[in-house]
């Protein structure tokens, strides 16, 4: 954002390269931190997670969500500042295909990479007035959501546990016939 709002008042650096840098940064880091929850974030949840409340139900319930709303989570998550730090981490740890997330990620970062550097680039000092209210509506939608989100998890937790458990049979009974 510095360098959009150095770039608007001196015509120094040209917008698409910081275009361009910010979208190549934002997709190969959170492959970087895919990567990273597939290899040893998984591991350490199945050893630890009980310790934080992340039963083994839990952690198949998470890969089930991410099986069926992950790829919309990656490319919201990228536009919420909290998850944003942490949602590649989860979709690797949770299993989510790669090529699934790699799309999904790609157009998070194409979205989120030219609009953070274009809109800052375009309104430069008149973002500062802009981003109080909208940060503040915008933050207190999001946590109503997670909230209400998080209630609803509480009361149907049970049921898409048993849903996320037939699923999980069913995938590895299709993996065993596979390798056969």
């Amino acid at each position: 954002m510095v360098t959009s709002l150095y770039a608007s008042q001196t015509h120094h650096l040209s917008p698409e390269g910081l275009v361009l840098a910010a979208v190549i940064g934002a997709i190969t880091g959170d492959n970087i931190g895919y990567l990273i929850g597939f290899r040893i974030g998984y591991t350490l949840l199945k050893k630890y997670g009980a310790k934080i409340g992340l039963t083994e139900d839990r952690l198949m319930l998470g890969r089930y969500f991410f099986r069926h709303f992950g790829g919309p989570g990656v490319l919201l998550g990228r536009f919420m500042i909290f998850l944003r730090l942490f949602i590649a981490l989860i979709a690797g740890a949770s299993r989510m295909p790669w090529k699934n997330f790699l799309f999904y990620n790609a157009i998070g970062g194409f979205l989120w990479g030219s609009g953070y550097v274009l809109i800052t680039y375009e309104i430069g000092r008149q973002i500062e007035k802009l981003s109080g209210p909208f940060s503040f509506v915008f933050g207190s939608i999001i946590v109503i959501a997670l909230i209400t989100g998080a209630f609803f998890l509480r009361r149907h937790e049970k049921q898409l546990i048993l849903k996320a458990r037939i699923e999980e049979k069913l995938l590895a009974q299709t993996k065993s016939v596979r390798k056969h």
